[in-house]
């Protein structure tokens, strides 16, 4: 696969940002390999993802950003320059359900996903078998309902040590601490069995039977200190009706959400997302 460096931009919309910032990769000799942007007309904001090859450019990722910087104080542009040729560091967290988990492995070992996997942390043991065998340390962090904090001080010590970049909920059945979402602030990626924000929090196949939905989908979104209200990344949905029972949903659900968390994961490790406030740009 071709090496590129991915540049993701925001800003307010205004004449001559796609001719200002081509012209200036152009001057450099580099080779725009994908291009995307999307202007919203409610806001005036004007996204854009440039994909360029990195062999075509004199200089490194580093010194993109020495060079680009006073075109981009000059637009007043938000912006992030990312090595393709650098993965992602991964860190994999579940609970006792292995389905996510299992296709996010499954997806890593056989070069679809394109990130390093440096742990994956649990609060039970379940699990640790199978991911040793795929040879990725296993770290069992029981988390105690009367007291998480402890749990959580050696999470985010975990994550720090092994220098993750991003974390995934792969169906872990633990609310995350306001400290730790804010320390990885839209880098925290979670599954949500449910169509939000349709049946928020617990059990939500069981609330979409008692309402009789003819639908139940999965989310993945960033995770932030309001439970099921982060910035949504992906969503799909799969029909059912009256002779569905919820365990009938869970079992369908789990197809859904596996492919949805692993589309949105996706989407974050090729930097296609731009955050804006509480929704999501993808350019892809």
């Amino acid at each position: 696969m071709t090496r590129t460096y991915r540049l993701l931009v925001s800003c307010p919309d205004s004449t001559g940002i796609v001719a200002t910032v081509s012209d200036f990769i152009a001057r450099h000799g580099g080779w725009i390999v994908e291009a995307n942007h999307h202007s919203d007309p409610v806001t005036g904001r004007f996204y854009m993802r440039n994909e360029i090859k990195a062999e075509s450019l004199p200089f490194s990722a580093e010194e993109f950003k020495k060079h680009f910087t006073p075109i981009a104080e000059k637009l007043s542009l938000d912006w992030r320059i990312n090595d393709s040729g650098i993965p992602p560091r991964v860190a994999l967290l579940a609970s006792k359900e292995a389905h996510c988990l299992s296709d996010l492995l499954y997806r890593w070992r056989s070069g679809d996903l394109k990130m390093e996997i440096p742990c994956v942390i649990s609060n039970h043991e379940d699990l640790r078998s199978y991911v040793e065998w795929h040879g990725i340390p296993y770290h069992c962090v029981p988390v105690d309902k009367n007291d998480k904090a402890p749990a959580f001080e050696k999470m985010t010590s975990l994550l720090e040590e092994h220098s993750v970049d991003t974390v995934v909920l792969a169906r872990y059945m633990q609310i995350l601490p306001p400290q730790l979402c804010e320390l990885y602030a839209s880098r925290v990626i979670n599954i949500h069995h449910s169509f939000l924000p349709s049946f928020v929090g617990a059990k939500p196949y069981h609330q979409a039977y008692e309402r009789g939905v003819k639908l139940v989908g999965a989310t993945c979104h960033y995770v932030t200190e309001i439970l099921d209200a982060g910035p949504i990344i992906e969503q799909d949905v799969i029909r059912v009706g009256h002779h569905h029972l919820p365990e009938d949903m869970v079992r369908l659900g789990k197809d859904v959400e596996k492919s949805v968390l692993a589309r949105g994961l996706r989407y974050h490790i090729e930097d296609r997302v731009i955050v804006d406030g509480s929704k999501t740009i993808i350019l892809g």
